[in-house]
């Protein structure tokens, strides 16, 4: 056994960018670390950006090499599609068991070839959650392309054979498989393991837009949520970043700022933060594509409070696109355009403008299973249903349990920067955590010369 495999370990729970960051910090300091993702592949919410603000830097080539390091460091080992279901203290060290859900392929023969995905009788039929909703793919996938790791997964609630008990008289994805890699038999397997410090870093939903049913979400396909139009403007995304809706390019845009956000009706009356920049590059990006559109944003406040945030929102005003303060009221039909109704509060007066694409800024909220991944770790909520850290000056990682930590949007709404930060403070905290359980073991305590 080598020096590490003697260290204590660290288990962190979830693989977006706050997860990756902090199983990288710790891992790089020497401990082994096990890092549990419920999806298929690492990555995270910031895997379905396309450009990140205020610098519209690559959101792909920020996080993908992060998401190679983690499939390739020889201290982590990625637990992918798997999901923590307890977690037991034992004196100073915690033992958590692990469940891994059956891909039902071998990932130790899969080569990530996509024939089976080619050739699955529900190509195009399966809803993809990656590309929120606005495009289909297999029953046996994978997320994305850049997925880690690159191993194909079958969806047990589309596979004809998983629901129905038959796939037709042939298995087509397992005949086209030239690895011999699809494996129908597999069945879920636990892990227990034993570390000495835990960091929660799963992250956050976004709030139903059907909570505002105002604005016709579900109804009109000219309204669409801020990430489905990410998939939509990516060059990643289903239409290779050509924003076109109803098979036309828009040419009258509308971003509605705050749907849900600082709302006691939908019970979320705190700002998501990250609403007022990720609009701003929206709206940069359809300038971008769309030279000659009308843009226009209704917001209630514009907050603008990271580094180059400020400058970023003024350039944006500066490309054309105008805002409007006021909250907007209702969308509805008129000919084949949607209209916009809101009242202007520097004006004092109601406004009516017509749209051809209205992108909703909908509120980050907590995970729909965050009150169950509380229970199982043993940490609390706040009152807004995220994980609530012990201080949020003094000890804004740490939380009322020793040894577990916070980090990331579990925490509450953060954009990018803050989250990378958060979680290379809990890292440290972790690892603060570890040396000291490493000190405290026999045989290794430090001999003075």
């Amino acid at each position: 056994m080598s020096k590490e495999q003697d260290k204590p370990a660290a288990l962190i729970i979830g693989g977006g960018i706050a997860g990756i960051q902090a199983a990288l910090d710790v891992a790089d300091a020497g401990y082994p670390v096990y890092l549990v993702e419920r999806e298929p592949s690492v990555g995270g919410r910031m895997a379905q950006l396309d450009k990140t603000f205020p610098t519209l830097d690559c959101s792909s080539c920020i996080l993908t090499p992060k998401m190679v390091d983690v499939g390739q460091h020889p201290n982590i080992n990625l637990m992918t599609y798997s999901e923590v279901i307890s977690l037991e203290r034992q004196d100073n060290t915690f033992r958590a068991r692990v469940r891994q859900k059956p891909r039902h392929v071998d990932v130790s023969k899969c080569t990530g070839c996509g024939a089976c995905a080619e050739a699955c009788r529900m190509k195009g039929r399966v809803t993809s959650q990656f590309n929120a909703g606005i495009a289909q793919r297999s029953a046996i996938y994978v997320p994305f392309p850049q997925a880690v790791p690159l191993k194909y997964t079958v969806d047990p609630e589309a596979c004809l054979y998983l629901t129905r008990g038959k796939c037709g008289k042939t298995f087509l994805c397992r005949d086209a498989c030239p690895a011999d890699a699809i494996d129908f038999e597999q069945e879920e397997t636990l892990v227990d393991v034993e570390v000495g410090a835990v960091i929660v870093a799963t992250g956050f939903d976004l709030m139903a837009p059907t909570l505002k049913p105002e604005f016709g979400y579900g109804v009109y396909p000219e309204v669409m949520t801020g990430l489905e139009f990410e998939r939509l403007s990516s060059a990643s995304g289903p239409t290779m970043g050509k924003i076109v809706v109803n098979d036309k390019t828009p040419q009258d845009v509308v971003f509605i700022k705050c749907v849900g956000s600082r709302d006691p009706h939908t019970g979320v009356p705190y700002c998501s933060r990250i609403c007022c920049m990720y609009t701003a590059k929206h709206a940069h990006l359809v300038r971008d594509k769309l030279p000659d559109a009308r843009i226009t944003i209704f917001y209630m406040d514009v907050r603008a409070f990271g580094k180059g945030y400020e400058e970023f929102y003024d350039r944006v005003r500066d490309e054309g696109v105008i805002y409007r303060r006021g909250e907007a009221a209702e969308v509805i039909r008129r000919g084949d355009r949607v209209v916009v109704l809101a009242e202007d509060t520097l004006l004092g007066q109601p406004v009516e403008v017509e749209a051809d694409l209205v992108v909703l800024a909908t509120a980050v909220v907590p995970r729909a299973d965050a009150a169950q991944v509380a229970d199982v770790v043993g940490v609390t909520c706040s009152p807004n249903g995220f994980f609530q850290e012990a201080h949020v000056k003094m000890h804004p990682v740490e939380t009322g349990t020793d040894g577990i930590f916070v980090a990331g949007c579990c925490q509450g709404p953060q954009d990018i920067p803050d989250t990378v930060a958060q979680a290379k403070a809990a890292a440290a905290s972790a690892m603060v955590a570890l040396r000291r359980l490493e000190q405290a073991e026999p045989g290794q305590q430090e001999q003075a010369e």
